[in-house]
């Protein structure tokens, strides 16, 4: 028996239909069965569902990753103010925010680089048209770059004891966070 025989009798066997009756000798009319069409109407919604909650959960590793890194540079402003140093902080900032450039950490992207060898691209055109890096889902190529350059600057500051010039740095990745979110809540309605 070969392949398609046993996929035909498979298939049979799940809609209860006898494999070795065709559709001429049982009097079933040629279109598909009302209840495949069902179920394969209630799989589809299941993989654009889990397409939207792909998003979401996305958007909400983005939100947390901003938050802690609002919370880090909060924490390096405070100590820039009462002069202390506050190198580690600012390092931490600027691997938060290639974090959000990245769209998530090491163990996000290992996730990421899964779907897309099991042939899952949450924006396939996308890709092809190059606006997303290859799997990702809400983070443009033109936002990874805002996020990348800035994270690259805020490095630069770890050094420093200006407030105003790390500010300068947030401000770019505060705008460029809006923006992102507001398009990713313009896209879902």
């Amino acid at each position: 028996m070969n392949t398609k025989t046993c996929l035909t009798a498979l298939f049979c066997v799940l809609v209860g239909l006898s494999p070795t009756v065709s559709y001429a000798q049982s009097g079933i009319a040629a279109a598909t069965p009302q209840e495949l069409v069902a179920a394969y109407d209630s799989l589809a919604d299941t993989i654009l569902a889990a397409s939207k909650t792909e998003q979401k959960l996305v958007l909400s590793v983005l939100a947390t990753t901003y938050t802690h890194a609002r919370a880090t540079l909060g924490a390096a402003r405070s100590k820039l103010q009462s002069g202390q140093a506050a190198r580690s902080d600012i390092e931490k900032l600027a691997a938060l925010v290639s974090q959000l450039g990245n769209e998530g950490d090491a163990a996000v992207a290992a996730i990421r680089k899964r779907l897309v060898e099991g042939g899952h691209h949450h924006h396939a055109g996308g890709e092809q048209q190059g606006i997303y890096d290859e799997g990702f889902v809400v983070v443009t190529r033109a936002a990874k770059k805002v996020f990348l350059d800035a994270a690259t600057e805020i490095g630069k500051l770890s050094g420093t004891t200006d407030a105003n010039a790390l500010d300068t740095q947030w401000q770019i990745v505060e705008t460029q966070f809006d923006a992102l979110t507001r398009s990713e809540e313009e896209k879902s309605g």
